[in-house]
């Protein structure tokens, strides 16, 4: 199927998914768009998601707060207008520094960060994660948390 063009307004939002306490917006998933994902992704101090991969690019942009992003082990506080490029496969992981942090989210051709995002919000409370259930339903969408 081919692509079409469509826009989005703030009436036309899904409502927000809880990812374990950050609220992820789809924007685009790679349905609509056949190739890429965007996600707004809204969180607290202090949270954000452990060490990981996957097989696919991510970018993210900050909007708003400070979000310390780590990747292959090296770390960098990032405030709005700042890119974090992370090519498929690197291990990586942020951390909200501040309330009221926001971020765009972009994935490369084939993410499946939407897919993960919709299957952790619907199985895994937010306030009282099971660690082994939430490490089974990344792994089926393939993401493999660091140990």
């Amino acid at each position: 199927m081919k692509a079409q063009p469509f826009v989005v307004t703030p009436k036309d939002y899904d409502p927000a998914l809880n990812v374990l306490g950050i609220k992820v917006t789809v924007l685009a998933s790679n349905t609509a768009t056949q190739a890429y994902e965007i996600t707004r992704q809204q969180g607290q101090a202090g949270i954000g998601p452990p060490p990981h991969s996957h097989n696919w690019d991510e970018s993210f942009y900050v909007i708003a707060g400070e979000v310390e992003f780590t990747c292959s082990g090296k770390s960098v506080v990032c405030s709005p207008g700042t890119l974090v490029h992370v090519p498929a496969g690197t291990v990586h992981s942020f951390r909200y520094l501040a309330d009221g942090c926001d971020v765009l989210e972009i994935t490369g051709q084939g993410g499946t960060a939407t897919q993960m995002f919709t299957a952790v919000s619907k199985s895994i409370p937010a306030d009282a994660p099971e660690v082994p259930k939430l490490l089974e339903v990344l792994k089926q969408n393939g993401v493999t948390v660091q140990a």
